[in-house]
This record gives structure tokens, sequence and C-alpha cells, in this order.
């Protein structure tokens, strides 16, 4: 089952989040706790008056700017884990469109970061704070490029420095398990990358390692500190892209406990059921969510119902119940106002699968109306480009032997 919903993991959680607990450890910064519940305008809010009392903080200016980015893919639909899941699709997500000043700040926060750190460095080569601070700066950079403006050779130049950093970092500090984050995040993603793009990423002669990038990470999430909860959280998302949910679905099991407010969490914990063959327990999920938002729940308020109705649809889709598929994917397409309540990403699924359910019907003439629809709604989106190829060849489901 391709295609699922949630983190938004594998290069976009390449960054460090204040005071990660665990059982044994203190409690979230109630900052971080907002930022994984979702609520970044709050979270936004504390970390720039926290900023502006302590300007030469360099955390803080890496949080304001960790804060931003992942404000604005929330807005766009884009803290889904099918970033990282297929053949590398996060390369092919379409660009976004931030407001300039959004932007402008994002990189301010950077540039200030960067030159905190490097005044530092230049007075003592051997702060690996500095250096490790640094190295995050440059991971966030990178992020917004590869996620937000696309901008892939820069962006894999800031990778790689991002990389080199840490591992400087973990050469003073071996104890340091922090800093092995980013360089399991780097292995895996340059071992999973096309031979090209390594090299023109200017990578060299790294080329990546997927099995060791897990196993780095598996360790950061037994004893980092302040990355431990990222690296969990990657690396569930990993276990999702490798279709290895039997270690996934307790993972996000848990984030859903930790973090209840967080309802992306459980779409996610719905698509893994779904993908794993657990039918029941897939829409069972689904209907808490419904509940959850009758209920007027802490933070489920605010979800669309179209949100509702399409993960709802999408899981019926799978498990070729299309009768029903269809009526809850119509009430997110029906109407202008219903698919401009909802993001891209959202949207332009939703009509592609309504196309793809008419082929397996046989309707081949209503199916391309949907293909051409979503085509209009979301031209640069990878679920358009996909229905473009259906109005030729109908779809037809691959059956795996």
């Amino acid at each position: 089952m391709p295609r699922f919903p949630v983190f938004g993991l594998v290069l976009s959680a390449a960054l460090s989040m204040p005071h990660g607990g665990s059982a044994a450890q203190p409690p979230l910064d109630p900052i971080a706790d907002a930022v994984y519940n979702l609520e970044f305008d709050q979270a936004l809010i504390a970390y720039e008056k926290a900023s502006a009392e302590h300007p030469d903080d360099i955390g803080l200016h890496n949080h304001v700017a960790h804060t931003l980015l992942y404000r604005e893919l929330f807005r766009n639909g884009a803290l889904e884990s099918e970033m990282v899941t297929g053949n590398n699709s996060f390369l092919r997500r379409q660009k976004m469109e931030p407001p300039a000043d959004v932007e402008k700040r994002f990189f301010q926060e950077i540039d200030r970061s960067m030159s905190l750190c490097e005044a530092r460095i230049a007075k003592n080569p051997n702060d690996s704070k500095a250096i490790h601070l640094l190295a995050l700066a440059y991971a966030l950079r990178a992020n917004y490029g590869f996620l937000v403006r696309k901008t892939w050779i820069a962006s894999l130049g800031d990778s790689t420095k991002a990389h080199k950093y840490d591992t400087q970092v973990t050469a003073l500090d071996p104890n340091n398990y922090d800093a092995y984050f980013l360089q399991g995040v780097y292995d895996y993603i340059i071992g999973s990358l096309p031979f090209t793009w390594r090299m023109l990423g200017h990578i060299g002669g790294f080329h990546g390692d997927r099995e060791r990038g897990l196993k780095t990470m598996e360790m950061v999430t037994r004893k980092g500190v302040d990355n431990r909860i990222d690296a969990a959280m990657t690396l569930c998302a990993l276990y999702r892209r490798e279709g290895n949910f039997q270690r996934a679905i307790p993972m996000v099991q848990e984030f859903v406990e930790e973090f209840p407010r967080n309802y992306l969490l459980r779409f996610e914990l719905a698509q893994m059921l779904g993908a794993a063959g657990r039918r029941a327990e897939a829409l069972d999920t689904i209907a808490d969510i419904e509940r959850r938002k009758v209920a007027n729940a802490p933070g489920f308020a605010r979800i669309p119902w179209e949100k509702i109705y399409y993960e709802t649809g999408n899981l019926q889709f799978w498990f070729n119940d299309l009768d029903h598929a269809l009526e809850n994917l119509r009430k997110v397409t029906s109407t202008a106002q219903q698919l401009a309540d909802i993001d891209l990403n959202t949207g332009v699924l939703a009509l592609m699968r309504q196309g793809q359910i008419y082929d397996l019907k046989n309707r081949h003439d209503l199916a391309k109306a949907e293909y051409r629809r979503a085509i209009q709604f979301a031209p640069e989106a990878e679920a358009a480009k996909e229905s473009q190829k259906y109005l030729d060849s109908p779809y037809r489901r691959v059956v795996k032997s």
C-alpha cells in the first residue's frame, strides 16, 4: 500500500530539539512539547521571546528557524512520511511557496546561527558544542532547500557540510550520541539516492550506507538525549519505508500516547495498520479520530472533515471496498469549497483516487474526468503527473506474487 501520511522525517527530522525525555529522563521542555503536538504558532512565539532575551544563544536561532520550517511543512500537508516512502519520493514533491517574510526570517536566523558558531570556533577550533550547532544550521538549510525550494545540488552540499561537522564532533567526543544522528540520516539518504544525484551533490567518495544509517539511528534512539525522539521518529518512518511494520507500529503507538494532541500520528498509525493488512484496526483508528473531533478533544477540532473522509476513503480503496471509498472521497472533492479546505497534497490524491476507482470499475470515461481535475488542481504534484499517465493507459492494480 504505497503513499501513507504523517511524520515527514528523513530529511526534516535532522534537527535538534531541546530536552528529549523518556521514562528515566525529565519531561519534555514545554516549547518542544508544543512543537511535537503541531502547535507551531505557540512554539514560535515562545522561541522568539527567548531569542530576543538571549540574542547570542545559538540554539534558539536554530529553534526559531526549525519552527518556521515545520510550520510551513504542516500548512502544506508535507509533514507526512510519504516523503520517505517509495523510490525517493522526497525528490519529487512539488515546490512550496512560503510567504516572503517567512523565508526571509528563516534565512536570517540561519545566518545568525552560523556567524555565532563560526566566531566561537575561530576562538576554539575544538568547541564541539559550536561545531554541532553549526552542523544543525547546515542541516536546517539543507532541509529548506530539499523540501521547500527544491534546490537539490545546493542542499546536498549543505547536507555534506552538516555531516562533516558532526563527524568532527564525534571525533572530539565519541560519547556525544546526539551528534551521530545527522550522520545516520545522511548515511541512509545518500545510500538511497541514485548515483547521479550523489555526484551532483559533490559528495565525492562517500556513497552512504542504508543499513549503517538505520543502525546509527537505533543507537541514538537508545542513547541520545536531545535527539532521542527525533531519532526514534525518523527510525519509525524508515522502518515503514523498508516495510518493517512489526517494528514501526509499536513505535508510533508510543508516540500517540506521548503526544496526544498530534492527530497526524493517529493518521500515521491507521495507514501503517492498513499497510500491514490489519483492516479493522486501521478503520477503528480513523473512527477514533472522528470521535475525538466530535468531542472537540485538544488538537482535534482543527482537523478538516475532508482530511478524515480522505483517509477513510484511501484505506477503503486499498482494501478494495470501492463503493464506500468513492462515497468518502466525493465528500472531499464534490465542491470547490471542500477542495479549498484541505492541502494540495490531500486534494490531488483524492481526485486521482477517484479516477483509479472508476478505472477499476471499467469506467474510463469517468476516470479521465477525475484525472484531468487532479492535473488542473495541482499540476506540479506527483499525483498529477501520475494521473497524466492514466489518461491513455487505465489504472490497474499491480498484484504482488
